[in-house]
């Protein structure tokens, strides 16, 4: 089982997940929305794709741009088509 949290709230809980880079993507069916904002920015990685972010906002707090993911990633990485993965301070525990 591995799950995001940030700021005492379990922002995204599955026992099944891709990881790629050391990071765990979780599928986004396993992601609890109400603590995610779009946000603008956007990064690309020459074999991932162009990645978009998400604000984490709990409690009133914002964790900019903590989340993110690819909405049509390149073909080698297929596997993270609909997950997201975290960042900047989000305890990912396995």
């Amino acid at each position: 089982m591995a799950k995001a949290i940030w700021n005492g709230a379990v922002l995204a809980e599955s026992s099944t997940f891709e990881v790629v880079e050391g990071n765990i993507y979780f599928p986004a069916d396993s992601v609890k929305r109400e603590y995610f904002v779009d946000s603008s920015t956007h990064t690309t990685c020459p074999w991932k794709g162009l990645a978009s972010y998400y604000t984490v906002v709990v409690n009133g707090q914002e964790n900019k741009d903590a989340a993110w993911y690819y909405p049509e990633p390149k073909p080698a990485a297929k596997n993270i088509t609909g997950h997201v993965a975290f960042w900047k301070g989000v305890t990912v525990e396995r």
